[in-house]
């Protein structure tokens, strides 16, 4: 199944994985005690030796998988995540927004804004993403830091490639998480959600080991307390993406009444998060969406290319998104998340 640069992390169920899981172990069921004909035990080993083959090294090793046993309760939350939907029909975008860019969310940025703004602002002149972009995708991944999930990665990701369910994807998370932890952090440290992902961004341990970046020049990626390197493994990430320096995620636009927006909707079929990108219509510049009545509210150039989006419906706010918009869809394919990190990028330096 194709998956965007950071796993999509809703897929991965970000909310829900972030309920704890340092409590007393719980006791392995006999529906957890082999998968595929393979004890945990014995598929470790296996795990453990093709990390060996990849160069990690035997201390590490040892000491991020003393005492590993799987996880019934993250094999229960990866079960229960849903299949993708069928059926045309999408919940409504405003209280979706009301809830996710609230006064509180939108305070805390400012805060953060307020407080970095030096090393925001160096950031961006290095890697071409906007300060207010980089808080927006903090507030919403860990809500500024506060909360980052407590599973023991280690012991998460073993537990879903045993299960199998998506194997090879896991088994190579495991890996990376070994090289990770080659790296000086501690299995203390290495705690997450129950899918992987860890740290302020909530990076996978791959995304980790390709674009975490070294925001203070000490000569370490820590995503975990400091915050330049926080910033900067963010826009590192949203530059390896393709983010257009200089350029908007969207604007809103007015539409004129009558306005039929699916006449314009995209025929094409996106490989990844197919129902996200149908909601988008066509491309096409700001100049041929004035000729066709609608106006963008903030100036953009008439070459811009740019897709209308309408996603509650005729008479309900609209956007014209560019490039960027898809940008923010690489690190959560969903348009609720995507529209929420835009809209609350621009209340922070509002």
């Amino acid at each position: 199944m194709p998956i965007t640069r950071s796993l999509a992390l809703a897929a991965l169920a970000f909310g829900t994985a972030l309920a704890g899981s340092h409590a007393a172990p719980e006791p392995v069921s006999a529906q957890v005690a082999a998968r595929d004909g393979v004890d945990f035990d014995a598929y470790l080993e296996l795990l453990k030796a093709r990390a060996r083959a990849e160069g990690v090294s035997e201390r590490t090793i040892d000491r991020m998988t003393a005492g590993l046993t799987p996880n019934p309760r993250v094999i229960r939350l990866d079960q229960g995540q849903p299949g993708s939907p069928t059926r045309r029909g999408y919940p409504a975008l405003a209280p979706y927004i009301a809830t996710h860019v609230n006064s509180t969310r939108i305070a805390g940025g400012r805060s953060v804004f307020r407080a970095h703004s030096g090393q925001l602002r160096a950031i961006e002149r290095e890697f071409g993403v906007p300060g207010e972009i980089i808080v927006a995708i903090f507030g919403h991944e860990t809500s500024y830091g506060r909360i980052r999930g407590d599973f023991d990665l280690s012991r998460s990701l073993a537990t879903l490639a045993w299960e199998g369910r998506r194997r090879d994807l896991f088994a190579g998370e495991w890996v990376a998480l070994m090289k990770v932890a080659d790296r000086g952090f501690s299995r203390q440290q290495l705690v997450g959600s129950y899918a992987g992902a860890f740290g302020n961004p909530q990076f996978l341990p791959s995304v980790y080991l390709r674009l975490a970046a070294d925001g203070d020049g000490d000569g370490r990626a820590d995503i975990f307390t400091n915050r330049a390197d926080t910033f900067a493994s963010i826009a590192n990430y949203f530059r390896d993406a393709g983010w257009r320096t200089g350029q908007p995620w969207g604007v809103r636009a007015s539409v004129p009444g009558g306005f039929d927006v699916d006449a314009y909707r995209t025929e094409i079929v996106a490989q990844v998060c197919p129902r996200v990108h149908e909601r988008h219509s066509q491309w096409k510049t700001i100049d041929e969406w004035r000729a066709l009545g609608v106006q963008p509210q903030r100036p953009l150039p008439g070459d811009t290319l740019v897709s209308l989006f309408q996603p509650d419906g005729p008479g309900t706010p609209a956007w014209l998104l560019t490039g960027n918009y898809r940008v923010i869809l690489e690190y959560n394919c969903s348009n609720y998340y995507a529209m929420s990190v835009g809209l609350l990028a621009d209340e922070i330096v509002n």
